[in-house]
């Protein structure tokens, strides 16, 4: 597929301009996928933070109460990303704005397509996504479920906003609070194994600066392996454990503290928050 095919020719609308819509903006920019002229960005009150995205992408901006409704009003794709706390009365002054075919991509965690449709006051087509933060530099992995009104075009409007930042995983819409367990938290996981590495290598006498950079490599060379080769990480963890070695006493210490199970748990503990979140999100605009 070229570059000019893959792009959206339509405008898109950010309605929320936090560090979410941000990755996404910057990486659909750097991809060439939108024009930046073709993207507006809208929050309620902040204009510095307006101004910053301007400069730095020259999308358009606006945070003026008077001037929102006429922008949604003629927006063919809204991708919503405010904070959670603020989506139910958003959502409901959206609802009569709309047209039958707005395409309303949601972004905002724990908002189930019903909840939104109900906010809405109307059966709007929804992707309800779950990006993650590696989208600002075209490695995110997005998961998607969509309501049953979502039209074969607005289907590929949709993948293609999302591939265009990384890989999209398409699921039923109550798997993606297990898929947020794992791809959208899951940057914070290895991050938090990054840094107790690099904090490993310092109390051994490592500068910072060397800690980092092995690191770094590490981790991307480990996920490139199995990118690669196409093997299963464990075939690949086997081939780098010779029996009675450093790495198996390394692994050894890993399994003393039940890494395996506490990942598992991490990612299940993540699942059910993300769950929780959603029902006490219910509940408050119920």
């Amino acid at each position: 597929m070229s570059q000019q095919q893959a792009m959206i020719a339509e405008p898109i609308t950010f309605y929320g301009a936090g560090s979410m819509a941000e990755a996404i903006v910057r990486g659909l920019i750097h991809k060439s996928v939108v024009q930046a002229a073709d993207i507006t960005m809208l929050n309620r009150s902040n204009s510095r933070r307006l101004d910053e995205l301007q400069q730095k992408y020259g999308v358009n901006v606006s945070n003026d109460a008077e001037a929102l409704p006429r922008i949604l009003q003629h927006a063919p794709v809204i991708v919503l990303a405010m904070k959670p706390k603020d989506a139910a009365e958003a959502l409901k002054k959206l609802g009569p704005l709309l047209s039958d075919d707005t395409l309303i991509v949601s972004v905002i965690a724990g908002l189930t397509i019903r909840t939104m449709q109900d906010l809405l006051g109307r059966k709007q087509p929804v992707a309800r996504t779950m990006p993650n933060t590696s989208s600002s530099i075209g490695l995110g992995s997005t998961g998607i479920a969509y309501s049953k009104e979502i039209t074969d075009k607005q289907r590929q409007t949709v993948m293609t906003l999302f591939g265009a930042v990384g890989t999209v995983t398409i699921v039923e819409e109550e798997k993606l609070e297990i898929l947020t367990g794992i791809s959208g938290s899951g940057p914070a996981y290895i991050y938090y194994m990054m840094e107790a590495m690099m904090a490993a290598g310092i109390r051994g006498g490592l500068t910072p600066q060397q800690c980092r950079e092995l690191t770094v490599q590490t981790v991307l060379g480990a996920a490139r392996m199995v990118q690669v080769t196409g093997e299963e990480p464990a075939a690949l963890r086997a081939k780098v454990t010779s029996p009675n070695g450093s790495t198996q006493a390394a692994l050894e210490v890993l399994d003393k503290g039940d890494f395996f199970e506490t990942v598992i748990a991490a990612v299940a503990r993540c699942a059910e928050r993300s769950r929780e979140m959603g029902a006490a999100l219910k509940e408050g605009i119920s």
